[in-house]
């Protein structure tokens, strides 16, 4: 049993080393435009890179999840799925069509107000927005396909292809803040390069299997539909505690102060980028754990559990140890010296991170037990809880209000979802079982996040 419930832990697949590779490399992207850009140029990018993940996240996840759940579950069956293909890609191309109209009507406000002032952020975040409406395409083909060594690919190959325009400034070839925002509208085009070989097997899902049963029967598409929503509601959740504070930061201070904040909150997104790769491999060892029933299989998960909070609460510790000890220092040298960091600040933030950590944890164990759609609500009400913390000038400075809200949600994420962990209470519609679109969805939502 021991040996099982540890085996997640040593055995991440190829999916889980792409989610972590891409993570690091993110995470490159910001410190190396941190060291290479002034205060203000580099919040400013952040301001565009929150803008854009905020905006993909809603505009684009879902027709993703369509994708991925629509294949996974003709493959399951044997069926063809091209008329899955062709409706999503009406819907995507609506929604780009929408977004660009709208994009241009609002363009002042966004403009002036969230790009302060420039014309070429603006066409980065309206190009990358629409970039990301094929990437996100293809996310959702490949994971319903199962092709997640290629999904691996293409998330690697995105981040690469970013960091490679925040390299180009630090060696002399490019300069300049744009030269370094160009990177997120690139990144999404360079990841389709992985694509082609996928489409070789177009022709498999395209052609209409002979006495095909009837597809997808209206109850089975709503309860699909329910765990869809309930994880398009996490993913949306995640966005604002970690794009949130950034965002609310430049409404309230500018650009300089929202990529400060962006930087003290790289304690909490930088672990997490890493640690969502084992979170992937955790996800799917837990389903198997759950359907198979029985005392020891509900020991092994227990142990697997908490094994994994265990050493979220070590690797805290460490983390908060080397920040109370040089936080300070540590930071200027990731992310340069235009910004002065505050330990106070650090360790509030390092423990939010450790609680978040926990609570992603507690979300897989969550997911494994039949419990999207509470989950969901944990997650979102934790997340509005911290919009509404970061608008109210209760704290006097600004950035504290972030790192003590970031915290406290956490605490409070930590806290609500380990009561559905240990009080379990499954709902009809959303059980796992391994293999299932439903797991496929939740596995590709962690590697979006990564990205």
């Amino acid at each position: 049993m021991a040996d099982e419930s540890r085996s997640f832990g040593r055995s991440a697949g190829t999916l889980s080393a792409g989610v972590a590779a891409a993570g690091v490399l993110t995470y490159v992207y910001f410190a190396i435009a941190s060291h290479n850009l002034d205060a203000t140029a580099y919040g400013e990018v952040v301001v565009l890179w929150s803008a854009v993940f905020v905006t993909i996240a809603v505009l684009h996840r879902p027709v993703e999840q369509l994708i991925s759940r629509g294949i996974a579950e003709r493959r399951a069956r044997d069926q063809p799925a091209g008329d899955v293909l062709r409706g999503a890609a009406a819907i995507q191309t609506a929604i780009a069509v929408a977004f660009a109209v709208l994009a241009l009507a609002l363009r002042g406000p966004i403009q002036d107000e969230l790009l302060s002032g420039s014309e070429t952020m603006y066409w980065i975040y309206v190009g990358a927005v629409l970039a990301f409406a094929a990437s996100f395409f293809a996310r959702g083909y490949l994971a319903g396909d199962g092709r997640f060594g290629l999904l691996a690919a293409l998330l690697v190959s995105e981040s690469a292809s970013r960091l490679a325009f925040s390299l180009a400034v630090a060696v002399g070839i490019a300069a300049g803040r744009d030269a370094v925002a160009a990177g997120i509208i690139a990144a999404p085009l360079f990841s389709l390069l992985v694509v082609p070989p996928a489409l070789r097997r177009r022709a498999d899902i395209e052609a209409p299997a002979p006495g095909s049963p009837p597809r997808d029967p209206p109850a089975e598409r709503a309860r699909g539909g329910a765990f869809a929503a309930a994880v398009f509601v996490v993913m949306l959740s995640e966005q604002v505690f970690l794009n949130g504070g950034p965002l609310l930061l430049r409404a309230f201070e500018g650009a300089a102060a929202a990529g400060f904040i962006f930087n003290v909150l790289m304690l909490a997104r930088a672990p997490l980028l890493v640690f969502q790769g084992i979170a992937i491999s955790l996800l799917p060892h837990l389903t198997r754990l759950r359907s198979r029933g029985g005392g020891e299989a509900e020991a092994a998960f227990s142990f697997s559990v908490r094994s994994t909070l265990r050493a979220v609460a070590a690797f805290t510790a460490l983390v908060a140890a080397l920040v109370a000890v040089a936080g300070p220092e540590l930071m200027q040298l990731a992310f340069g010296d235009r910004f002065e960091y505050d330990r106070a600040g650090l360790l509030i933030v390092t423990v939010g991170m450790g609680l978040y950590l926990a609570s992603t944890t507690l979300n897989q164990a969550a997911l494994a037990q039949g419990q999207a759609r509470r989950a969901a609500i944990c997650w979102g009400a934790c997340a509005a809880g911290f919009l509404a913390w970061g608008l109210i000038e209760i704290v006097n400075d600004p950035a504290r209000r972030i790192e003590v809200g970031f915290a406290a949600a956490a605490a409070a994420l930590c806290a609500l979802l380990w009561r559905a962990y240990t009080d379990p209470r499954a709902r009809p519609g959303d059980e796992l079982a391994p293999g299932s679109a439903e797991e496929t969805e939740a596995r590709l939502a962690l590697a979006d996040e990564a990205s």
